[in-house]
């Protein structure tokens, strides 16, 4: 939703967005920019297909609006679930 608002705002000739996720599990030890040393961690790789008449420097700028949106950095963050069962 970012990347369409974005463009849209820019009148560019964005026509459509395909995001392909993939879900794994590593070892905190594999990345060596972690802060978590140990256990397990989730990697999700993403793969954003922007399509439309686009320019190199559109498609870029496209591209940073994505690593900024408001889901990204909330999956980027560290998370605190609290869950309690209602009734």
């Amino acid at each position: 939703m970012t990347v369409a608002l974005y463009a849209r705002r820019k009148q560019w000739p964005l026509e459509g967005v395909v995001v392909r996720l993939r879900h794994s599990k590593i070892h905190a030890s594999d990345r060596a920019d972690c802060e978590t040393r140990e256990g397990i961690l989730d990697r999700i790789a993403r793969e954003i297909d922007l399509q439309g008449a686009l320019g190199a420097e559109q498609r870029a700028k496209l591209f940073e609006a994505a690593m900024t949106c408001p889901v990204h950095r909330t999956l980027k963050s560290e998370i605190d679930i609290q869950t309690r069962l209602a009734g």
